[in-house]
């Protein structure tokens, strides 16, 4: 299998360190907030990740971590006034939650920030000792990138590019401007740890490193996160720990992309943010998953108002199959092993999701057209598809009891359909104007409409 790997910039055969076994890493959730759509759509990749390596023979240790101590929480303390410790613990219990809510599996490990203080002040330690990093002599302490000079293999960044979007803290105190924090001296009403510096707090980067090394020691497999961490987050992982080792930290680093809202960047700032928690109130959680992994991971997914309605909507087609084929043919008849070896050669290269799930729409006109015939392999393909689309988190619930919870098969009122012929008959004519209006005005009465090149399709928002 070829996995493509953003430090080489291609895709590579995937080779792990001892055979047989596969260490994965994925950075987690920072706890100052709800759980949004972006982190499930990380979480949900790499639970793929790591079941289709299972499914492939090896023996997968899948670490993710939480970040529970940082500047966000510690403003979350005073805004809130609960204890920083208090707060984040509070927010992993719900983010939990609403992740079991979403059937997104746990990790094979959990890792804690400060569970693993310690580790983190013996990691710093050892890095200034072997001359990678000083105390600035206010009680941080900082990495000296000069120190380890493949200092941007990641990213791709020269210095002159490397202080875009990182914030400039404390530059009396550095070497370089460029250096980065591995201990923040504790300012008053903190939460602090002792430590050979003073009172403080590691620094969001070297959680990361010490907590790898702690679980799996100088080497992993796969290192995985979104895109927007590659700099300066993995950027200084890997600083930090070859510059410790001497090693090749990751063998592969893998990223996911981000989530857009209607073509916007999700943000706090923007006021787009997406909660799974609203998500999952309207729609299965199988629809989040086949809606996210419909599109090549390494791409931004833009979440449109219709996206996951269109999501729900193909799965409910597929299961009214199911539940007329499993009707049909109450026995199970056996497998269909040519699925399965269709969804091996699309995960394969690169975790391809997106070809696998765009195979399903075959798989179902076929088994449609089998059972039309009284054919008992169209149950032989359904048993296979629950079985190997499984894995996406698909196809894993009762058919009659899905329906009846998510097939809402309102009529559409005669005013919108109206409105939407209109619309086609504009785009006939090629008046995109008026057609785009009349697709705002469908979607003020709360209707997505889709083109097709048999006409178009109307489902409600």
């Amino acid at each position: 299998m070829k996995i493509y790997n953003s430090l080489t910039r291609r895709k590579e055969e995937f080779v792990p360190l001892e055979a047989g076994k596969v260490k994965m890493y994925a950075c987690g959730i920072t706890v100052s907030g709800d759980a949004h759509i972006g982190h499930a759509f990380q979480a949900i990749v790499y639970d793929v990740f790591r079941k289709f390596l299972e499914k492939q023979g090896y023996e997968v240790t899948y670490a993710r971590n939480y970040t529970d101590v940082d500047d966000k929480i510690i403003a979350k303390s005073h805004e809130t006034g609960i204890p920083a410790d208090v707060y984040a613990a509070q927010m992993i219990r719900k983010i939990d939650a609403v992740m079991a809510k979403a059937h997104i599996d746990e990790p094979t490990v959990w890792l804690k920030a400060t569970e693993n203080i310690d580790t983190i002040i013996d990691f710093i330690a050892a890095l200034i000792e072997k001359g990678h990093a000083y105390a600035g002599g206010n009680g941080d302490v900082y990495f000296d990138v000069d120190s380890y000079p493949a200092y941007g293999q990641l990213s791709g960044r020269d210095k002159s590019e490397m202080l875009d979007g990182v914030r400039v803290e404390n530059d009396e105190c550095k070497r370089s401007p460029y250096d980065f924090a591995l201990w923040k001296a504790a300012k008053p009403g903190e939460i602090s740890w002792d430590s050979p510096w003073g009172k403080g707090r590691p620094g969001w980067h070297i959680e990361c490193s010490a907590m790898n090394r702690a679980a799996f020691g100088d080497r992993i497999d796969i290192h995985g996160g979104g895109r927007d961490l590659i700099f300066p987050h993995h950027e200084n992982e890997i600083a930090q720990t070859e510059a410790l080792t001497g090693k090749r930290f990751a063998n592969y680093w893998v990223h996911n992309g981000l989530i857009k809202v209607n073509g916007q960047k999700m943000s706090k700032s923007v006021g787009n943010v997406l909660l799974l928690e609203d998500v999952l109130a309207k729609y299965s959680d199988e629809a989040l998953k086949f809606a996210l992994l419909s599109a090549n991971y390494r791409g931004d997914i833009n979440i449109t108002d219709a996206l996951f309605a269109e999501a729900e909507g193909h799965l409910v087609r597929f299961y009214k199959i199911i539940a007329r084929v499993e009707e049909a043919f109450p026995t199970p008849q056996g497998d269909f092993p040519e699925i399965d070896a269709k969804f091996d050669a699309a995960m394969s290269d690169d975790f391809n999701t997106a070809l696998a799930l765009s195979d399903l729409f075959g798989y179902f006109k076929d088994v449609s057209a089998l059972l039309a015939k009284g054919d008992p392999v169209s149950r032989k393909m359904t048993d296979q598809i629950r079985k190997t689309y499984g894995l996406l988190g698909i196809f894993r619930k009762d058919a009659k009891a899905y329906l009846a919870q998510y097939c809402k098969e309102e009529e559409v009122p005669e005013a919108v359909k109206a409105i939407a012929e209109a619309r086609y008959a504009a785009r006939r004519e090629k008046n995109w104007a008026k057609s785009d209006e009349l697709r705002e005005e469908l979607k003020k009465l709360g209707y997505a409409v889709k083109d097709s090149k048999e006409g178009y399709s109307l489902s409600k928002l």
